[in-house]
């Protein structure tokens, strides 16, 4: 065992979690073995260089995120996550499952609420989210898609059992990352990147792109598709501008667009010009003063009836999150029975309905055991971890429950897997969730290889989110045969202003889920 992972072992044994990387004791799994022979052949200054590097990297081209009011280059660690890929065609089925499940129930509770009629879930579960837009109610998004990106969080329970930790089906965030990491990683760790077959990333931006102009209104030959942004003070600006050059689409704010005769236009120097697809990355509040926030500068007015009369795609659609809630995650799994007929393939994390009285009178008996998070929280705001509070906390957080009981869910504290993560001068195990995405483009759900892998980079911490002081790891999926051949997608359809190059050019890989298995 390299200096680097001195006592290693024995930390990870008190923390009571499964380790990615190491089985019980010092040999390292199967799908860590080049991982583990690379690591043992650099010294601490080689890899504190190589972590200097690849953060000057980030800093440089722009890669950094607020985190206190400072801007600071996203934290990468050199170890990656490796994911073999019997454990990854689980993970891909469960994603395209819960995809496809959420789809269905908004479209529902959109809809004719068969759900809600046959018993499914309490009416008052949909109408009493902050995110059930009525404004929206009976509409039919062009395309038939409402979920075109989703970010599906899923960790690993103390057994190693991967289970979904929370939907994100609204504007998920992070994807940028995950290139980013990719690119980094290739050149930071080379000794084990090149001695295996990990499947590619540099796909995503071209699926996307596919996935919006087939989703685009009826009748447009050629869409115009457009990223819209809330600026360049938002936190994920970053990702705004890197995926509409990935894509060659116009990057828009608000201010660029007019409304005229329920058709969306942008604002050009050559005049206006008809924008059929917008991929927004703004919240629904801010997205059309006519219907939300009247004093929102961030949107464009009118947008809502002009998605409503088919002559728009808003991606993703206006009135997602409500399948965001964290009480409607709650009843997933039954989402998955009563609307696919099928198991859940990942389950969810057990979950307590704090609206219910007999859960909430055992929750709140136990609060210094449990995490409790409010249901329309992000970014681990609002969570409250009940062996990390003080009482005064727990006496806070008994008396917001009580005043808002839908408010809140409540879980058990899991101990998250953990993988080596660089801390001073040796590796130290340290906790992490996995956001696989997945892209749907109405006939198929395709899911990003890998996905953001967020780590705490605190000893002990289970918090990962990065603007909690998180990081993150390039995540690895390796490949189950050498070499498959390369998928084309349809070129002659897409029309790009301009071509933007960043990543090498790897081959595609091809679904290998059957309908049947999926």
């Amino acid at each position: 065992m390299s200096e680097l992972f001195r006592d290693y072992s024995e930390a990870a044994a008190r923390s009571g979690a499964y380790d990615e990387m190491f089985a019980p004791g010092t040999v390292a799994r199967k799908s860590y073995g080049q991982v583990d022979g690379a690591l043992r052949e650099l010294s601490l200054a080689d890899v504190s260089a190589r972590a200097e590097s690849m953060a000057r990297t980030f800093l440089d081209r722009g890669v950094t995120f607020d985190y206190a009011g400072e801007e600071r280059p996203f934290p990468l660690d050199i170890v990656p996550r490796v994911i073999p890929a019997d454990e990854w065609d689980v993970l891909e089925r469960g994603v395209k499952q819960r995809v496809r499940a959420l789809e269905a129930f908004l479209d529902d509770v959109y809809g004719r609420m068969a759900v809600v009629t046959d018993g499914v879930v309490p009416r008052a579960l949909v109408t009493t989210s902050a995110h059930f837009h009525r404004a929206v109610h009976g509409f039919e998004p062009a395309g038939g898609v409402r979920v075109h990106v989703s970010g599906i969080d899923v960790v690993r329970d103390a057994a190693g059992t991967f289970r979904v930790l929370e939907d994100n089906v609204r504007v998920p965030s992070g994807v940028s990352y995950v290139l980013e990491n990719r690119r980094a990683m290739a050149k930071g760790l080379p000794e084990a990147f090149g001695q295996q077959h990990i499947r590619p990333v540099e796909e995503y931006p071209r699926r996307l792109l596919s996935a919006l102009r087939k989703t685009a209104p009826s009748g447009v030959d050629d869409p115009t598709v457009v990223v819209l942004t809330p600026g360049v003070f938002n936190s994920a600006y970053f990702e705004h501008t890197l995926l509409a050059g990935l894509m060659g689409v116009e990057l828009v704010e608000g201010r660029d667009l007019i409304c005229r005769g329920n058709r969306v236009y942008m604002r050009t120097t050559a005049g206006e010009q008809r924008v059929d697809v917008i991929y927004k990355r703004i919240d629904d509040e801010f997205l059309d003063p006519l219907q939300f926030r009247s004093d929102s500068m961030l949107g464009c007015p009118g947008l809502v009836n002009a998605a409503r009369a088919g002559g728009v795609t808003i991606a993703n659609a206006v009135g997602n999150g409500v399948a965001d809630d964290k009480l409607v995650y709650s009843y997933v799994p039954d989402l998955i029975r009563y609307y696919l007929h099928e198991e859940p393939v990942i389950a969810n994390v057990e979950t307590f309905r704090l609206e219910e009285k007999e859960a909430r009178e055992q929750v709140l008996d136990r609060l210094e055991e449990l995490v409790v998070k409010p249901v329309d929280g992000s970014g681990g705001k609002g969570l409250v971890i009940g062996p990390d509070a003080s009482r005064d906390e727990l006496d806070a957080l008994r008396k917001r429950v009580l005043a808002d009981p839908r408010g809140w869910i409540a879980q058990p504290v899991l101990q998250l897997s953990t993988v080596p993560t660089l801390s001073g001068d040796r590796f130290g195990p340290r906790h992490v969730d996995l956001r696989p995405f997945a892209v749907n483009d109405g006939d198929d759900v395709w899911v990003l290889p890998g996905g953001l892998t967020r780590v705490a980079l605190k000893e002990g911490s289970l918090i990962v989110n990065s603007s909690q002081g998180g990081g993150s790891k390039d995540t690895w999926v390796l490949s189950g045969s050498p070499q498959l051949p390369a998928v084309e997608l349809p070129r002659s359809s897409i029309t790009v202003r301009e071509q933007v190059s960043v990543w090498p050019v790897e081959s595609n890989w091809r679904d290998r889920q059957s309908d049947q298995q999926q």
